[in-house]
Parts: C-alpha cells; sequence; structure tokens
C-alpha cells in the first residue's frame, strides 16, 4: 500500500505498522507525526511510548536529505522514553570506500542498535517507535526484533527501502537489508511505501 496524507492514524493504534521506502521520502517525518498524534490527540502518557532511534544525523548529499533523528521533526518527542546509545550512527555505505568499512561501520551500528532493543525487549511499554531498522538489519538478528515488536500493543516504525545508496561493492549488503525489510512487511500488520 502507498502512503498518503489522509491515512487514518488511529486505526494504526493497537496494531504494527511498518513504512518503508527510498531516502527523502517524509519516513521519519510520517513516524514523528504518529508520535505527535499519540500525545496530543490520544493522550497517551510519554512513559508508555518507547522510542528507538537509529538513524545518523542527517545530511544532505547531492541534493537528497539522507538520515534525520525524530526529534528533528518533533521537538516534544523527547518527552517519550527515548532508549539512547553513546555516540552516533555511521551511514554505513555513505562513509566507506571499500566493503571491508562498510561492514566495520555496521558491525559498530549493530553493538548500539541491539544494546537498546535488548534494553526495550526487557523493559517493555505499550508503545514501541523505531527509526530508521535498516541500520540494524545490516547484520542484527531480525528475530530479537520481532520479539521486542511483539511486546508491544502499538508498533510504528520505518525502514530504507530503496537504491539511491549503493555502490559497487555494498551489493551483497544491500541485498540482504531488502530481503530482511520484505521479510518484515510479511510479518507487521499494515506496511506502507513511502516512494
Amino acid at each position: 500500500m502507498i502512503l498518503n496524507n489522509n491515512i487514518d492514524l488511529n486505526k494504526l493504534i493497537g496494531h504494527s505498522t511498518l513504512l518503508y521506502g527510498e531516502t527523502n521520502t517524509k519516513k521519519t517525518y510520517y513516524t514523528a507525526k504518529f508520535i505527535k498524534y499519540l500525545l496530543d490527540s490520544k493522550k497517551i502518557p510519554q512513559n508508555e511510548i518507547s522510542i528507538l532511534d537509529f538513524a545518523p544525523p542527517q545530511i544532505n548529499i547531492k541534493n537528497m536529505n539522507i538520515g534525520g533523528k525524530i526529534k528533528d521533526f518533533y521537538e516534544k518527542s523527547l518527552t517519550c522514553r527515548n532508549i539512547t546509545f553513546k555516540g552516533e550512527i555511521t551511514p554505513p555505505r555513505l562513509n566507506a570506500n571499500n566493503r571491508k568499512e562498510v561492514y566495520e561501520n555496521a558491525c559498530k551500528n549493530y553493538k548500539k542498535t541491539s544494546k537498546i532493543i535488548k534494553n526495550y525487549s526487557e523493559k517493555p511499554t505499550s508503545v514501541l517507535i523505531v527509526n530508521d531498522i535498516s541500520i540494524y538489519l545490516h547484520i542484527g538478528n531480525i528475530k530479537w526484533l520481532l520479539e521486542a515488536i511483539n511486546k508491544s500493543d502499538t508498533f510504528f516504525g520505518n525502514s530504507y527501502y530503496g537504491s539511491s545508496i549503493k555502490s559497487g561493492f555494498t551489493t551483497q549488503f544491500s541485498i540482504r537489508e531488502r530481503r530482511l525489510v520484505n521479510y518484515l512487511r510479511k510479518k507487521v500488520e499494515f506496511s506502507y511505501f513511502t516512494g
């Protein structure tokens, strides 16, 4: 299904939802919009909303905005239960000159993201929000991610699913990412393509 502005956010409560698409297709913006809806319209307590933000800081490459955190679109999201890690996520393909560097970057990201998935699973809340899931899926175990998702009543996440971030030495890396996003799409109740 293709996502549009008229989506009924209320029907996503109590379900698992994934947005997937290219860079710069408003995945993080819509995720922030959903959090705003939960807080302002549904009055869900902030401590019941866990946010795992795997996105790297926003950068502009070749007139494309890549990355960006939920707080960049909705600052009030910081009042929720943000489960964080030290340091920043490294865009694995963009910050690599060869295949070895891609996997080194992905390994560093995995150490950060897997820790906070485990943290959430040990102390789940009714709502789980995950920004930029593909960062975890590069090396992570999808089973652990699904276990975390299943501990929430409402899950809303987004993932890169495209071809704009690539180079010759990242083909296998990108194939795995795409395969796991497709698998995740089948495991959630609603999935929307953002373009």
